[in-house]
């Protein structure tokens, strides 16, 4: 845990008591604040209680008391309407934060020799795997390395601050919408396509908040920003003309004369004088796909930030195990390859797995995103029949309609024995069902993890019980 001290003897009221807000609590009230934690969930409130966490109606108190509101980043700030509890911090001028905030201000408290280094990654796709792999490239390289935000472990959960150490933080837009003065010595942005507009109110206002992982960098700090889509390379010709950080862009694709990029599966350092061909990605097998080229080019350029040398990095990434939940492989049963790709939970997340194998017996569906699944429709052709579940099932569809072989399966189990039929029946050498939803998952699951999971469970269940006698299906 990382105690915070920058409220010590004073009164904080923390709302939304999941991952962030718990441990938010428990480090306020290690550092010697008055903790006023509150939840609407009953069941959230009791866990709180078990923890030793105070918990009391905030909304009955004097807000003038309060020298914060540490909010949960799921809970509306500004939209579709902010929350009540924002409505009456700010109603009494009441400083609004994250978790991710009081760890940066417990960081800047700090004399700088004693300060660790921060590496933030964000983006629409990609951030939680670059996150992973830069963690797994520290870790090789021998650093005293930390990895949590919103990905695993929340941000003050993490082992305590001291000099030498690097945390390495996913971060979403829902966090950066609540930081103020995080300082990063590199801050990555991946990638931007329309998401989460209900909770910015437009690609302006989502824009914004990812923008916000560059505010308060120096001179000496890496700003490394993706090129290619026009949004990033947008903000990143405007770092280069006008920002006091060192501006590194990266690429999956491009040539660059500066920065890092992967072209034709060799990723290329142009950080120095001349490029240098550092690794052939080919010998990098979690590495798939031209969206883990991007991946592995901003890992790379982060890593360079810290000072870590080349030849690791390039052993780090052909031994990197991948992430759970992308293009994680499940299983194989009776030849036929199950991949776990439960994390794409929006349509250009599933273009990425899409685009790795040119057949697929495709599982989508869940709680839809918008724009559905529309901008697939140039990876038509490499589906060849599509089980559809949950909410989504109808609308989807109707966009394969005429296009794709589609059966509506209605839930995952159902989905996953279809499409093991009819990979088996299809006489392809290597079929390959992927589970790559295009949605939310909180119509039939927690999270996209509890999706992941019941599906790997559902290829196990396959691998021991491979006899003939099944559900009726199409084939």
């Amino acid at each position: 845990m990382i105690p915070i001290t920058t409220f010590a003897g004073r009164d904080v009221a923390v709302f939304g008591l999941a991952r962030s807000g718990l441990a938010s609590a428990r480090a306020l009230k290690a550092g010697g604040a008055r903790v006023h934690a509150w939840d609407d969930s009953d069941v959230n409130r009791a866990r709180a209680e078990a923890a030793g966490v105070p918990v009391s109606d905030i909304n009955a108190r004097d807000w003038r008391s309060f020298a914060a509101l540490v909010l949960s980043p799921g809970v509306p700030l500004t939209h579709p309407a902010p929350h009540r509890v924002v409505s009456l911090a700010q109603a009494v001028g009441v400083p609004i934060m994250g978790d991710v905030e009081l760890f940066a201000r417990e960081v800047n408290a700090l004399p700088a020799s004693a300060r660790p280094k921060i590496i933030a990654i964000t983006g629409t796709n990609g951030k939680s795997t670059t996150t992973a792999l830069e963690h797994w490239i520290l870790k090789q390289a021998g650093r005293d390395v930390r990895m949590g935000g919103n990905i695993g472990t929340a941000v003050l959960e993490l082992a305590p601050l001291h000099a030498g150490a690097i945390y390495v933080l996913e971060l979403s837009s829902y966090q950066l919408d609540l930081v103020e003065t995080l300082r990063c010595d590199a801050a990555v942005l991946l990638n931007m396509s329309p998401d989460h507009i209900d909770r910015h109110g437009d690609m302006a206002g989502y824009t914004a908040a990812k923008k916000r992982i560059f505010n308060n960098q120096g001179a000496g700090d890496w700003a490394i920003v993706g090129v290619d889509d026009r949004i990033c390379a947008g903000i990143c010709t405007s770092l280069t003309a006008s920002a006091p950080q060192i501006v590194s862009p990266i690429s999956a694709g491009q040539a660059l004369g500066r920065g890092v990029c992967v072209v034709g599966r060799k990723l290329y350092d142009a950080l120095g004088a001349r490029a240098e061909a550092i690794v052939d990605l080919e010998t990098a097998p979690a590495l798939m796909g031209r969206h883990n080229a991007q991946n592995a080019a901003a890992a790379y350029a982060a890593a360079r930030a810290v000072g870590v040398d080349p030849r690791v990095i390039a052993q780090a990434l052909q031994s990197f195990p991948g992430l759970e939940h992308r293009l994680e492989r499940a299983g194989v049963v009776q030849g036929v390859r199950f991949i776990n790709d439960s994390k794409a939970t929006n349509a250009d997340a599933a273009a990425q797995a899409l685009a790795v194998y040119p057949k697929v017996y495709w599982i989508a569906g869940g709680r839809p995103k918008e724009g559905g699944i529309e901008p697939l429709r140039h990876f038509f052709p490499r589906i060849e029949h599509a089980f559809l579940i949950g909410e989504a099932q109808e609308e989807f569809a109707k966009t394969l309609e005429g296009a794709v072989k589609t059966t509506l399966a209605g839930d995952l189990e159902t989905a996953v024995e279809y499409a093991y039929r009819a990979a088996r029946a299809s006489g392809d050498p290597h079929p390959v069902v992927l589970l790559s939803p295009a949605c939310a998952s909180q119509d039939q699951f927690t999270d996209f993890e509890a999706r992941g999971d019941a599906f790997k469970a559902l290829v196990a269940k396959l691998a021991a019980e491979p006899g003939p006698a099944r559900k009726a299906g199409p084939v």
